[in-house]
């Protein structure tokens, strides 16, 4: 298997949606750098401007899991979770890459701690993959990413508006919660991860005839006793 893997790499290089990622990373590049035309007093707009490009490259990462050959390439003999996890693999340096540029365009001054936030993005990054695993495992879709697209920008967006403050998320650097609400981040990376690892397992398929009830085969099989019972 280990040596189907490595042949994979090429193929699976050439199916990434490297132009969708490649424009959500672009869009979130821009934003991050707005940050440097704030002003002075402009710390906590930061904040909000590199969150909201945490969430636009996570919205391009959901169309990781698309493939249009994807109803072909499910005889392939290696499992779904190696598939998965060989897709991550790839894109992980390109998605550190990306993060290391968008902390460098906030300037020094304005720039959140940069563990914290860090944690922030990696949760929502691994949310993302979660989504699309867990839309590939529940649906036949050969391309799920824009409707898990549409989920994760809504629920982002509810979560930011309605989220109750006694389990805040998004709160400001000087804001007492802020410890607080990074240890929630932390819980929520790790449900991410787990959900993500179970939507990335082959689902188990009942055979299409499904089970013949015992009676039946109890009579099946009776009926084929009395037809091979000779006669008298």
């Amino acid at each position: 298997m280990l040596r189907v893997t490595r042949e994979l790499v090429l193929p699976v290089c050439r199916i990434l949606p490297l132009g969708v990622v490649g424009t959500a990373g672009a869009a979130g590049l821009l934003l991050a750098a707005l940050s440097r035309i704030t002003g002075e007093t402009g710390e906590r707009l930061s904040l909000h401007l590199l969150r909201a490009a945490v969430l636009a490259f996570a919205l391009g990462l959901v169309f990781l899991l698309d493939d249009p050959a994807r109803h072909t390439t499910a005889t392939v003999p290696v499992p779904r979770p190696v598939r998965v996890a060989l897709r991550v693999a790839l894109v992980v340096p390109a998605t550190a890459a990306w993060w290391t540029a968008a902390l460098l365009l906030v300037p020094p001054d304005r720039r959140p701690p940069v563990a914290d936030i860090t944690l922030e993005a990696g949760a929502a990054f691994a949310l993302a993959v979660a989504g699309a695993a867990v839309a590939v495992r529940c649906s036949e879709a050969a391309r799920p990413g824009p409707p898990v697209a549409a989920g994760l920008l809504t629920s982002a967006v509810l979560a930011a508006l309605f989220w109750p403050g006694r389990w805040a998320l998004f709160v400001p650097v000087q804001d007492d919660r802020w410890a607080a609400a990074h240890d929630r981040w932390a819980v929520v990376l790790a449900g991410a991860v787990l959900v993500g690892a179970l939507g990335s397992v082959e689902p188990l398929r009942r055979r299409a005839g499904g089970l013949r009830p015992a009676g039946d085969v109890r009579r099946v099989g009776g009926e084929g006793a009395s037809r091979s019972r000779p006669q008298g």
